[in-house]
């Protein structure tokens, strides 16, 4: 039965035709609808019978796993159906679909999944991006992904781009597709700005707002506020303060039956919800008409620079503080209350940050190479990843044995094949191998969740498993512990083994961090307290007081990004032992800049740690060469001698490159002759130990044998480096770096009896005379030197002979005889 969407008094409903219409012949389309609008619940319901469909199935695709479910459960409610029948949702670990089902509601990093088990969408005909706003990683990856398979494999796939606020014009080149606009229903929302707010008192702030808001506005309210934290000091503050309010907690470490009840009306009473950005699109939460916005967000960042990613509070963009605004005016005319003042807002950045230029990149990478593709810069992005941070994912990969040369490896199939982030992925597999499954599976749990314990309670991983088994073994997994036992029961049954709470050995903990992060063991500074080396050159500190302090070894789980000495959050202690494994040797051959020299050396090494270090006996002529180019690329313009005739050399040639383009002369600027030194420098590099071997070398020799016999012969024709003068003396001819007319410096007297000034290149070229004294000094600068003679060389001479009354001063310029020095007697 076809699904009845007019009944509905939702503003989508009248642009339902027009995207019906659209779709029929077009297989990529963008809606811009703002929140509220319906095009979440109604719109995949009017579509799911469409002849184009062909009886394939909708796949739409959600940023947040309580969207998914809401959503999935709205649909089912309005076709008076069971969730997993016709309407069904995937999620991490929960799967309600069924063979009746023809919508799906999923989240982004599924569907990449799917993607790989079945490239061509066999039994889909349109996959909805929903929120497409939001700028998801795996929003983008699937994005990629579907116009890949819609380009070489289903041209009849479509795809339904859905957001409330983003660059049209630019989603729309990039795709190639028209866009239908919902205009909405959007009752008006008072904008009230209040002071800038701190950001370590935005939990007193928002209480504040609110307590103050509820006493003339009547309705529900809405506060976002930063995360979890902030949430419950807030709700701590209103409890005691609105004791007839029912409050409520939103966020994404919630139960599902928690955020239900954040969502739906409270019967008897008025309601406040503390919320983070999870309830900034996609749900409804009724009965809101005023909102307070505390203006930051929380996200993660990944910094390529150092591998890590840490968590930052930070201010929201303008779209994301009027999606905020906007849950104000949803059933009525609103307020909202901004915890910053309307200058501030002006400097607010007008769209978010996509994720994909700020996240670790390494399951993208990974997703990628599963895929085949090895330049992701190829597919289709609205904002392409940076070659740094897909660098930093590839280096990952391969620490992690999963990549070799670009592909995956036999260990890298295993990893993509598990649900979870390739470090999480590796240690499990390893754990597996070594019968720690058990052990890998509960360290797994705590990592991907919120940290259970409170501050102060240590950075040791093992109190935090030893808590969780003891919780599990007595039945009384609470609090932050449910959801990592959630995962950690997830785990277990992927992997058909039942729950073990038995005593473990702290130091396997050790050993099963170092393999999901291999870059992060560390090993104690010396007479620093406290103080470690990362083996990814990193240094980092735990507190004095922390039962790991003194320990000689540790595997590092979370450290924060910051520059210099960095801080642990979450670490095990390891058995060096252990690490044997892990020890590479690596015969290390650089130019070291300090000593001035060449240095071979052998190292035993993890990572960027080094336990052994002694002189590498007969190191190979060739790494050498390659170890001493390598500094040139960097040092260059130092290590070598780049003197008067070298610098001219390379003006000589980069003239003619500007005066004949037609021609075929190098690039000889400094920068590209530094790049490709090995090309023209390395067989002179052979035997050279230290920075004055470097000093000694001849570059002007060296560089013209990069010029073929021809080349050379034209260089001297046409751009000499000297020319002769009356006198019979070579005088240097000065070139300049571009291409502007070279500057022939020549005493007066040396010149008598030329009439014209000398030209290069075949001619086409004068050069600029600097006539001097006999002193060395300028008195005249032309390019016509019959000019001169006649017109400014007498009172030259009545100015100069005066002060140099040896030196001839003719009558007759052009008749007299070219001299060097004084007249003769």
């Amino acid at each position: 039965m076809t699904f009845d969407h007019t009944k509905f008094d939702l503003p989508i409903v009248e642009v339902v035709a027009e995207l019906k219409a659209k779709l029929a012949i077009s297989n990529t389309l963008i809606l811009n609808a703002p929140t509220g609008a319906g095009k979440s619940t109604l719109l995949p319901l009017a579509l799911m019978e469409e002849t184009w469909l062909e009886g394939k199935k909708i796949l739409m695709l959600e940023p947040r796993r309580l969207a998914t479910k809401s959503i999935a459960m709205r649909m089912s409610q309005l076709l008076d159906d069971p969730i997993g029948q016709q309407i069904g949702y995937m999620i991490r670990f929960e799967n309600r679909t069924s063979a009746h089902t023809k919508i799906t509601v999923l989240t982004e990093g599924i569907l990449t999944r799917m993607l790989h088990s079945d490239n061509a969408l066999t039994d889909i005909g349109l996959v909805i991006f929903d929120e497409f706003h939001e700028r998801n990683i795996h929003a983008d990856v699937a994005m990629a992904l579907c116009r890949e398979t819609q380009q070489i494999l289903r041209p009849d796939l479509r795809i339904l781009v859905m957001s409330a606020t983003l660059d049209m014009p630019q989603l729309s080149s990039l795709l190639d597709a028209d866009i239908v606009e919902s205009k909405g229903k959007q009752y008006p929302v008072d904008i009230k700005y209040l002071e800038d707010t701190d950001p370590y008192m935005i939990p007193e702030a928002a209480s504040r707002a609110i307590i103050n808001a509820v006493k003339t506005i009547e309705g529900d309210v809405l506060a976002f506020l930063p995360g979890q934290g902030e949430i419950l000091q807030c709700e701590k503050m209103l409890r005691s303060a609105l004791p007839d309010f029912a409050i409520n907690t939103l966020y994404g470490q919630l139960s599902f039956q928690k955020q239900q009840q954040a969502i739906l009306p409270h019967k008897t009473k008025r309601k406040v919800v503390l919320a983070t950005s999870i309830a900034e699109t996609s749900l409804t939460i009724e009965g809101v008409t005023i909102v307070v916005d505390c203006g930051y967000g929380r996200t993660s960042k990944f910094d390529p620079k150092s591998g890590l990613t840490r968590l930052e509070t930070i201010q929201i963009t303008k779209d994301a503080a009027d999606q905020r605004a906007g849950r104000a005016g949803r059933i009525g005319p609103g307020i909202c209350f901004r915890l910053w003042t309307k200058a501030t807002h002006e400097k607010l950045a007008p769209f978010r940050t996509p994720e994909i230029l700020e996240a670790d990149l390494a399951p993208l990478v990974l997703d990628m190479a599963k895929w085949g593709i090895q330049n992701v810069a190829e597919m289709t992005w609205l904002n392409p990843p940076s070659q740094g941070a897909l660098a930093q994912a590839a280096e990952i990969l391969q620490n992690l044995e999963a990549m070799d040369e670009g592909k995956l490896t036999p260990h890298g199939h295993q990893i993509h094949q598990l649900a979870c982030h390739p470090r999480i992925a590796h240690m499990l597999i390893r754990s597996k191998e070594q019968g720690t499954l058990h052990l890998a599976i509960d360290i797994a749990g705590i990592l991907e969740e919120k940290d259970p314990m409170e501050k102060g309670a240590g950075v040791d991983l093992n109190i935090r498993i030893e808590e969780l088994r003891r919780l599990r073994k007595a039945k009384n997994v609470h609090g932050r512990f449910r959801k990592i036992e959630t995962v950690a029961a997830s785990y277990r049954r992927i992997f058909g083994i039942e729950e073990d709470n038995a005593f473990f050995d702290v130091y396997e903990t050790g050993v099963l961090l170092a393999y999901a992060y291999p870059e992060r063991i560390a090993c104690a500074r010396p007479g620093n307290n406290a103080q470690f080396q990362l083996s990814n050159g990193k240094l980092a500190m735990i507190g004095h007081k922390d039962d790991l302090a003194h320990e000689p070894w540790l595997a590092v789980a979370h450290v924060d990004a910051r520059d210099g000495m960095g801080k642990i959050f979450l670490a095990a202690p390891i058995n060096p032992k252990d690490l044997a494994p892990m020890v590479k040797e690596k015969d290390t051959i650089l130019w070291d800049t300090k000593k001035a020299g060449l240095i071979a050396k052998r190292e035993l090494r993890i990572g960027g740690i080094i336990l052994q270090s002694k002189p590498l006996p007969a190191p190979d002529e060739s790494q050498k060469v390659s170890a001493i180019s390598q500094a040139i690329r960097s040092e260059g313009v130092y290590l070598l001698d780049f003197n008067e005739r070298v610098i001219q050399w390379q003006n000589r040639i980069n003239s003619l490159r500007i005066w004949n383009p037609a021609e075929d002369w190098p690039d000889v600027s400094t920068t590209s002759l530094l790049q490709t030194n090995e090309q023209w420098l390395a067989p002179y590099l052979i035997g050279v130990k230290s920075a004055d071997d470097l000093k000694r070398l001849d570059l002007v020799t060296i560089l013209n044998g990069m010029l073929t016999y021809e080349q050379q012969t034209m260089l001297n024709d046409l751009a000499p480096a000297k020319t002769e003068v009356p006198s019979g003396s070579q005088i240097v001819i000065k070139y300049m770096p571009d291409g502007e007319r070279p500057v022939l410096a020549v005493r007066l007297q040396e010149v008598f009896g030329m009439m014209e000034t000398p030209k290069i290149n075949r001619g086409k070229n004068p050069v600029v005379m600097h006539l001097l004294s006999p002193g060395f000094k300028p008195v005249q600068v032309t390019s016509d030197l019959r000019s001169f003679w006649q017109n400014t060389y007498f009172e030259v001479k009545k100015e100069l002979k005066r002060r140099y009354p040896k030196h001839s001063w003719p009558e007759d310029p052009y008749k007299a005889v070219a001299i060097r020095g004084v007249n003769k007697k």
